[in-house]
């Protein structure tokens, strides 16, 4: 009779996991869909910031964007690529390996979206499954590196725009501490970094209020940020991946046959 239960219980786990499965595949196949018009949304979004703010904000955004990116690529090298290289990880392999699902996160900019490509990325990087399954989603909801460096760089140029100065030494402190806090709280869903922005920039005292020069200048983030967020979230991704294989490969969670090995 015990024989019999067990044998059931397992059917129907079974049963229940692949019924889920299946639904992450198809959540998938539909994202990955939706999000292949993403450039012409971005696209619209810029045109209705240069319509409505003239094309003199052109050099302003074009220089946040390359300051996010040029930040997002200094922290894949300098970090990223640094703990890498401290637990003995071939960088070319693991790369190798992380860029489906670097693509992934920067199309559908979402990092929890992203999971079943990193989770095969992980599997394939020769990681057991008891470490990938907990570090991985865990990663998706407070690992958001990228988001930390696009609300400061962000902050900066909303002060910048509206108040005609820089930052003071305890602003930068405190928006250090906020995005670093709001990073950790930011949700892995697209979009949802921009949202964290205004309550970093209330937190050293501009709140963005409507019909005011920051809430202007908010719009014209808001009219790039898909762009940026398809960045930070490839970051965010890649940094969940990295401290997965460092961490796996420090602990020895990895099969016979790993790459890490």
């Amino acid at each position: 009779m015990k024989v019999s239960e067990d044998e059931r219980i397992r059917t129907i786990a079974t049963t229940m996991y692949n019924i889920f499965d299946c639904l992450a595949e198809v959540m998938m196949k539909i994202v990955s869909g939706i999000m292949q018009y993403a450039p012409i949304g971005v696209a619209v979004l810029i045109c209705e910031v240069f319509a409505k703010n003239g094309a003199k904000v052109a050099g302003a955004l074009l220089t946040v964007t390359i300051a996010c990116f040029l930040g997002y690529a200094i922290h894949i090298i300098a970090v990223y690529g640094g703990l890498l290289a401290i637990f003995r990880i071939k960088i070319g392999t693991f790369f190798k390996e992380a860029r489906t699902p670097f693509i992934t996160a920067f199309v559908t900019r979402s990092s929890n979206g992203t999971l079943p490509t990193t989770f095969a990325a992980a599997e394939n990087l020769g990681i057991d499954k008891e470490v990938y399954a907990f570090s991985l989603p865990l990663g998706a909801t407070i690992n958001m590196d990228g988001t930390a460096i696009y609300q400061g760089v962000c902050a900066f140029f909303l002060v910048m725009s509206t108040q005609g100065r820089g930052l003071t030494m305890g602003e930068m402190g405190m928006i250090v501490l906020l995005a670093t806090l709001a990073s950790i709280g930011t949700a892995g869903v697209p979009g949802a970094g921009a949202i964290m922005l205004a309550m970093v920039m209330s937190g050293i005292g501009f709140p963005i209020a409507e019909k005011t020069d920051l809430a202007g200048a908010y719009a014209m983030i808001l009219g790039i940020d898909a762009l940026l967020d398809m960045g930070r979230t490839a970051l965010n991704v890649t940094g969940d991946l990295t401290c997965t294989a460092c961490i796996a490969k420090k602990l020895g969670f990895v099969k016979a046959d790993s790459v890490l090995k």
